[in-house]
């Protein structure tokens, strides 16, 4: 009788942890797809390699090697910047790598990682232009920036510019060497990129302002966010994340 009231209070425990193991979730263990978004135009962080069709570029090299580092497969989805945010909230990837800064405003709906790299804003004007030198020669020009970034956001608080949003900063560059717009806002690195790719355009004034970028994850995500922290650790301890710079921002003739 004994035996027979102790199964009967013992299957339900039983079952009980059955369902709660069931239930758990797999983390983030060796051999898992890390799915991470990119707006790949935007060179040098991120951008397609004509030669495979696949996503390349600073930010790609870094996701790659923190992925090798916790054992991941990297599966990159390329999506427009203004969007990505919404494609990590609707599970469309596990975390966005897409030279994205860190702002109070982005940090209300997602997580970052600790920053990776320091960016900046930074004027840019065709190669003749003599008139435009600082941000206060900007008032009633047409300046075109990327549609959802911090640049973007930055020329709509200045008073005076016309503020044209594109959906990736290499047609604003476009748009400036046919004379459809006077000026271009952007981070200073892609901004320097083209420059040194093309040769239409020449940056102007100074670096005005400091910007940090992180990898930007789901809210509540920790066991992510300290997984990719640790990697980013050790690839600045290791070396190999000055090697990834140097590729790309300091590429050898």
């Amino acid at each position: 009788m004994k035996k027979a009231i102790f199964f009967i209070l013992l299957t339900p425990m039983i079952f009980l942890v059955f369902a709660c193991n069931g239930n758990q979730q797999p983390g983030w263990k060796t051999d898992a797809i890390l799915k991470v978004g990119t707006d790949a135009t935007y060179p040098p962080f991120e951008m397609v390699d004509t030669k495979t069709g696949q996503p390349d570029g600073f930010d790609i090299d870094i996701m790659k090697a923190i992925c090798r580092i916790n054992g991941w497969r990297p599966e990159f989805i390329v999506t427009p910047f203004d969007g990505i945010i919404s494609g990590l909230k609707g599970n469309k990837y596990d975390c966005i790598i897409s030279a994205m800064t860190i702002t109070e405003q982005r940090q209300a709906i997602v997580d970052f990682s600790e920053s990776y790299y320091l960016a900046g804003q930074v004027i840019a004007v065709p190669p003749d232009d003599t008139i435009i030198n600082s941000a206060n020669d900007l008032r009633g020009k047409k300046v075109g920036v990327q549609l959802g970034t911090t640049g973007e956001k930055m020329a709509k608080s200045l008073s005076g510019l016309l503020v044209f949003s594109f959906d990736n900063i290499g047609a604003a560059f476009i748009d400036m060497e046919n004379g459809q717009i006077d000026a271009i806002l952007n981070d200073w690195p892609t901004t320097n990129e083209y420059i040194r790719l093309k040769g239409t355009a020449k940056t102007v004034g100074e670096i005005l302002s400091k910007e940090y970028y992180g990898i930007a994850l789901k809210k509540g995500d920790r066991e992510l966010i300290t997984k990719i922290d640790s990697a980013i650790t050790i690839i600045k301890g290791n070396g190999e994340y000055d090697n990834i710079y140097e590729k790309w921002f300091n590429p050898v003739p």
